[in-house]
């Protein structure tokens, strides 16, 4: 059952979210443990609204209830709904029941990270006549107000100049007013692969095998969620404050080295590489991004680790991590009614079982459903590429994305796949459809070598479904991008291409939409 709290002058009711367990959230500083409660639930909407992988609802649930008994620990009182105590499927609902018994003065909540928490908040704190006050996150190294001062008088936004202000700004990698290294980006320097030989003998990062409290979400996710999809078989991802620390003393010691050179590659049952695995903690404010940033920064200042690779590293966080977020507030949730390119197709059934020959959608999408993860290459030039050169419809894709990946907050989420990866927003996020034939895939990795499809071909029995589909979607969308500055070139070579060929290579696009729509296997 719920803790036993009594409403007595009860001023302030924070409200801790599942994606907010910094242990020095703004809202715990100036508590009064005698007059001020938190307020956290666990319900089942939050992992049905979007089907979760079970490992995703395990990392929240863990997470959640290993800061509720460090916070009780302090001595402060911490209402508790979990999984199974209560009827409540939504957290409005869990809300709108306790502040009708509760009636604290007030309810206080960081900013969510996705618009439909916030409503949900909004109206239950609406019904009872109880303000709610929406406090600025810190945990984030730009706020929203500065972010959209960033935006004014400007007619596009661009990740790089957002990320040279903030290196500027904040002191990143710089020697005085000027990029270390003198340059910004090392971006050309970090797209290596591994080879005929492979990777060789990888450093195993850092794992964290489930405690009792993690033992019991999962037993509690068995008998209420039964049935999310995905595996939890080998959860290991860190749950509290002090395991996202050890976390990253793995990363910056054992990986990060060589990760800038080989953070694009790819390689058949491997799915950690030399990247860090510390989304989830970030995401779930475990570990603040300037901790991660310094730490990475003292590594090179050290000679520990190149300088490309750090920057690198650093621009993922301080650049895509922090740009997205300023996206997703500034156009709000329009984001989710964009479909730019007109994007009609049903999900593939093989996003939900790997089901497929298509070896690198076979490896993305199953490591994906065993772990709930995939590094950013794997979700957009996999997965993602799939799905934009297909035409699967932006809301669908944008589902799974949200529901399958354990580091998924819609705030990070959203913009990532309805811009970056489908370029269904018309180009607000990235200048051009991030879109390639499958050399791409076979450059990067090994997938092609165990797979029945030739990268090279487009037409035919043995041709690959992704050059395929890359030919049919330059010529579908010739008119948008053929005079696009960044784009004119490939939008050129289908200009040359003999007219029967591209007839042929239309029907045989035309057939794979079909055979995929109707529910089978390529």
């Amino acid at each position: 059952m719920p803790d036993s709290i009594s409403p007595v002058a009860m001023r302030n009711l924070l409200i801790v979210l599942g994606d907010q367990l910094a242990p020095d959230h703004p809202g715990l500083q100036r508590i009064d443990p005698t007059r001020d409660h938190l307020w956290m639930a666990e319900v089942t909407d939050e992992s049905r609204h979007a089907p979760s992988h079970v490992a995703r609802t395990t990392l929240f649930l863990s997470a959640m209830r290993h800061f509720a008994e460090e916070r009780r620990g302090e001595g402060l009182p911490v209402h508790y709904r979990r999984l199974g105590e209560h009827p409540e499927p939504t957290l409005g609902d869990a809300l709108r029941a306790d502040l009708e018994r509760l009636q604290p003065q007030n309810v206080r909540v960081l900013q969510p990270g996705e618009h439909r928490v916030l409503r949900q908040l909004e109206a239950a704190c609406a019904d009872q006549e109880i303000p709610l006050e929406v406090l600025d996150d810190p945990h984030f190294l730009v706020s929203l107000e500065g972010f959209r001062s960033w935006t004014k008088g400007r007619k596009q936004l661009r990740m790089e100049y957002f990320y040279r202000t903030q290196r500027a700004t904040l002191g990143v990698l710089m020697n005085g007013d000027e990029p270390t290294g003198g340059q910004w980006n090392f971006d050309a320097d970090n797209r290596g692969h591994f080879g005929r030989d492979g990777p060789g003998l990888l450093p195993a990062p850092l794992a964290f095998p489930p405690d009792a409290i993690t033992r019991e979400c999962l037993d509690d996710i068995a008998q209420h969620l039964p049935d999310l999809p995905g595996q939890a078989d080998g959860f290991d991802w860190p749950v509290t404050a002090q395991q996202a620390q050890q976390a990253l003393d793995d990363f910056i010691q054992h990986r990060l080295p060589a990760f800038g050179t080989y953070q694009d590659a790819m390689w058949t049952d491997q799915p950690w590489l030399y990247h860090a695995r510390l989304s989830t903690a970030l995401n779930l404010h475990l570990i603040h991004p300037r901790t991660v940033i310094d730490a990475a920064e003292q590594a090179w200042r050290d000679g520990h680790a190149p300088l490309a690779a750090v920057e690198g590293f650093v621009r993922q966080i301080m650049g895509w991590r922090e740009y997205v977020r300023g996206l997703y507030f500034h156009f709000g949730e329009a984001w989710h009614d964009w479909n730019a390119l007109g994007a009609d197709q049903p999900l593939p059934a093989l996003y939900w079982d790997a089901d497929t020959s298509m070896q690198c959608l076979h490896q993305a999408v199953g490591q994906t459903l065993k772990f709930g993860y995939a590094h950013h290459i794997q979700r957009l030039m996999v997965t993602g590429l799939f799905a934009q050169l297909l035409g699967v419809r932006p809301a669908e894709i944008h589902a799974w994305y949200l529901g399958i990946y354990v580091d998924a907050v819609e705030w990070v989420e959203l913009p990532n796949v309805i811009g970056m990866s489908q370029y269904a927003d018309d180009g607000r996020m990235a200048s051009k459809p991030y879109v390639a034939t499958g050399r791409y895939i076979q450059r990067m990795s090994n997938y092609c070598a165990h797979c029945p499809f030739d990268p090279a071909e487009a037409l035919g029995d043995k041709a690959c479904p992704f050059t395929t589909l890359y030919w049919d979607f330059l010529d579908r969308h010739r008119d948008r991008f053929a005079r696009h500055p960044r784009t004119a070139l490939q939008w050129k070579h289908v200009e040359k291409m003999d007219p029967e060929r591209l007839q042929a290579i239309r029907d045989q696009a035309d057939e794979l939409r079909k055979t995929l729509a109707q529910g089978d296997r390529i």
